[in-house]
């Protein structure tokens, strides 16, 4: 979130001009409080005292600067976080360099504030290329300064998977690799580059994550994507597919025909998955369990598993995947968690009425799993996956699709003042999207992400008039950082890469089309 130490803004919080106060010191250690994780050094000419106001939301802070020093009043550890996080973006955008060494003198303000989504998140793909521990932990520090609380790992697919398992250790020792990787650009001849490329995340280095995450008030969301994006797990464990052929981990992208089987011993596997996920994150509120672009096919073509459908009254493939997705659900309820799925799930139906759906297919059917009951997350393609160019540009590195940019993320409302009150309550947050095919670095990922990510805050926390002059200002902090944004006029000579081949995905005509998919109820099927 950018600091607006000037406006008055209703869903983002009113600021008023005080006296001035002098902090300094390196803002690293945290301060003795009764609030822990303040992230912030009181310097010698200044106080910071802090205190719990159970009046305020437990994101929620006031934060005053004048003669007696800075004075934090929080609903909760992250509230009191948000303030530091505020008092520092009111420094010079030096206070973000590590060793600083210096007195400065701090803007005397009263800000009163609070974020307008209790869900604002980013998505990680670390299957289709694998982002190692370091990585991982650094999005995390930069969502902080962000004011972002939810980092959604996607942690299996087709192309890889990214967990140690100790009760299925085939899964980290065959699924987290491929031998090469597709390179040729959509819709031209294969090409691959014949390099390995893997790596997983051991139930120790995803404990550190979640206690990282949790130091830096973020929450992270496990995804293990079923039935279908199978093609890794079942070239561990063919027999928990529908048909039991082997298989390999997918070295090209798109979406494979693999499809796990619903029968028992696969909700018996992912439940002991569930386990030791949640054994190393510790309490995790929710598990993302996927649901999208399934090919029911093996499912229709199986007399085992026709029969087994028939055995609990269901209609067909699509009533099973729905059954399927309802047994995962009630088996991570059970547990402490709540399921998350993508829009398919909810359209096949059975949901808990406690899952989360993220709407990827467009909000017309984030509205409808609203108007039904359902939490949502907003999460639709345009404006919010930022694996999409920013510009029809041959400048630019190699995207699949084109053109989202910096204002289109500003301007998006997940929750139009149009739709009746009680649907709009039930948009709890927004999400933008990073798939990463074309993704194969820590240095890409920073130049897809920055400052579009900076957008998605803003909206997140409540949104305003000035962003575009506010993310001017911001972008001095993220150089300060060590970030290798995409410069507002467009790409440095050595960000370009590989070329992106503009136009090739018509983004109008796709939107279209997989809005009308989501008014059927078999639209299972891969849709882009």
């Amino acid at each position: 979130m950018i600091p607006r130490p000037s406006l008055h803004n209703p869903l983002s919080g009113s600021y008023e001009l005080a006296a001035g106060a002098t902090v300094s010191g390196p803002l690293i250690e945290p301060v003795r409080t009764a609030l822990p994780g303040l992230d912030l050094l009181p310097g010698d000419d200044g106080a910071v005292a802090t205190r719990f106001d159970p009046a305020l939301g437990a994101e929620a802070y006031r934060l005053s600067v004048g003669s007696r020093g800075v004075e934090i009043a929080a609903g909760g550890r992250e509230g009191a976080f948000y303030a530091a996080q505020s008092l520092r973006q009111l420094l010079p955008a030096d206070a973000y360099r590590f060793g600083a060494g210096q007195a400065w003198n701090v803007p005397g303000v009263r800000i009163e504030d609070a974020p307008r989504f209790a869900w604002r998140g980013l998505h990680l793909d670390v299957a289709r290329h694998f982002f190692p521990k370091r990585e991982v932990m650094r999005l995390l520090d930069l969502m902080a300064v962000h004011k972002l609380n939810r980092l959604h790992l996607h942690l299996a697919d087709d192309q890889g998977w990214r967990v140690e398992s100790r009760a299925y250790p085939l899964l980290h020792e065959v699924a987290s690799h491929r031998p090469r990787t597709a390179t040729h650009f959509y819709r031209e001849p294969e090409a691959y580059d014949d390099i390995p490329h893997g790596g997983y995340y051991t139930l120790a280095d995803l404990a550190e994550l979640a206690a990282y995450a949790r130091s830096k008030a973020v929450t992270i969301v496990p995804e293990i994507d079923v039935p279908g994006h199978a093609s890794a797990i079942l070239a561990a464990y063919p027999q928990l597919g529908a048909t039991g052929e082997p298989h390999e981990v997918l070295d090209r992208w798109g979406i494979s025909p693999a499809i796990l089987s619903p029968l028992p011993p696969t909700v018996e596997f992912l439940t002991t998955i569930f386990d030791e996920l949640l054994g190393a994150l510790g309490e995790t509120p929710y598990v993302h369990i996927g649901g999208d672009e399934v090919v029911l096919d093996q499912w229709a073509a199986s007399a085992e598993i026709t029969a087994y459908g028939e055995s609990l009254g269901l209609a067909g493939a699509n009533d099973l995947q729905a059954w399927f997705l309802r047994q995962l659900a009630d088996a991570l309820a059970e547990r402490g968690a709540r399921a998350v799925v993508w829009d398919e799930a909810f359209v096949s139906g059975r949901l808990r009425q406690d899952t989360v759906v993220m709407p990827w297919r467009g909000m017309n059917v984030g509205r409808r799993a609203a108007a039904a009951g359902h939490d949502v997350v907003a999460t639709p393609v345009f404006p919010l996956y930022f694996d999409y160019a920013e510009a029809a540009s041959a400048e630019e590195p190699m995207a699949i699709g084109e053109t989202i940019t910096v204002a289109d993320v500003a301007a998006f409302e997940p929750a139009p003042a149009e739709w009746p009150e009680e649907e709009r309550a039930r948009v709890i947050g927004v999400q933008a999207q990073l798939w990463s095919e074309r993704v194969p670095d820590g240095r890409v990922l920073d130049y897809r992400l920055w400052p579009r990510t900076c957008a998605l805050a803003d909206v997140a926390w409540g949104g305003g008039e000035g962003f575009a002059e506010r993310l001017e200002a911001h972008l001095g902090r993220l150089d300060a950082l060590g970030v290798e944004y995409r410069p507002q006029a467009g790409p440095r000579p050595w960000q370009r890469r590989r070329p992106h081949r503009p136009g090739v995905v018509d983004v109008t005509a796709v939107l279209a089309r997989i809005d009308g998919m989501t008014h059927d109820a078999e639209s299972t099927r891969p849709s882009v």
